[in-house]
């Protein structure tokens, strides 16, 4: 089976603990004094030894009412990957093939928000678009990762609504960092999936849906920069630590490339799924 970890708001704190039997085993409260957040638990290797404390456990919690918060509270880089399956590339009409590195761009830790919270459309814009991805969480740190070694420094997996406004990410010649990091633009979750076999990445399907219409699907095996590529690009520039976040790259399908766009509007469902990491579902609502 599967182990979960989840990050919740339980009065005032962020409490982290083990999905169980249709509620949550809060591993917090056991095991603060070693490991305080789930940041820890990642930077020391310490899901299997969670997972086992916590298998035989009853749940603190049930599952309806949680407030989840984002997986991972103290990344220090959140890094994406943009244009990262065929079809995504061949919306550009260029006439280019693939290039052979990946295209990337920072986001910041205020610009997502977790599971169930709503995305903000802010003021400024009214085009809000989804783009369902996988996250990867480092684990083990490392610096010219090479490629056949790459997936040993994954940790976990998560999933990711990497939402946009699209005309911000056009406001300058070269980059799109500021339509890519409105304030809860985005989202994280619903929990951590501990990484332990390549199958887990290989081959899986990712699919998109806003208000239950499938708008995005596509397999991992097609990306165009695989998670070792990933991993050995990004790391040749800059050291990857525990807790750093790769967002590996969106199918086509987004609400940019309908004619005419359709962006989210508030009271929009949007869920992010993937086989064998989860669901994850967010509402639209305007920036109060």
């Amino acid at each position: 089976m599967v182990s979960k970890f989840v990050s919740f708001a339980h009065g005032d704190e962020t409490r982290y603990g083990l999905i169980a039997a249709g509620g949550v085993v809060d591993l917090s409260a056991r095991h603060r004094a070693q490991w305080p957040t789930l940041q820890q638990v990642v930077a020391q290797g310490a899901f299997g030894a969670l997972a086992e404390a916590g298998a035989a456990l009853a749940p603190d919690l049930p599952l309806e009412g949680l407030r989840y918060a984002l997986p991972t509270l103290a990344p220090e880089k959140i890094i994406c990957v943009g244009v990262n399956f065929p079809d995504r590339n061949a919306e550009y009409k260029d006439g280019k093939e693939a290039p052979p590195n990946p295209s990337l761009f920072p986001r910041f830790l205020r610009s997502f928000t977790a599971h169930e919270q709503p995305l903000i459309r802010p003021p400024e814009s009214e085009q809000l678009d989804y783009e369902g991805e996988i996250a990867i969480v480092i684990g083990k740190p490392g610096r010219r990762i090479a490629e056949r070694d790459a997936l040993g420094h994954i940790a976990a997996l998560t999933l990711a609504n990497e939402g946009t406004i699209r005309d911000w990410v056009r406001h300058a010649k070269f980059n799109v960092t500021q339509g890519k990091n409105f304030d809860r633009s985005g989202s994280l979750g619903p929990w951590l999936v501990p990484f332990a076999d390549e199958a887990q990445l290989a081959d899986i399907a990712l699919t998109t849906r806003v208000n239950g219409e499938v708008r995005q699907s596509d397999r991992t095996s097609r990306m165009i920069f695989s998670f070792r590529k990933i991993i050995n690009y990004v790391s040749t520039f800059t050291t990857l630590v525990p807790g750093d976040i790769l967002i590996t790259g969106t199918p086509t399908g987004a609400g940019a490339r309908f004619d005419p766009p359709i962006w989210l509007r508030p009271g929009d469902v949007v869920e992010v799924e993937a086989e064998g990491i989860g669901l994850l579902r967010n509402t639209i609502a305007d920036e109060a």
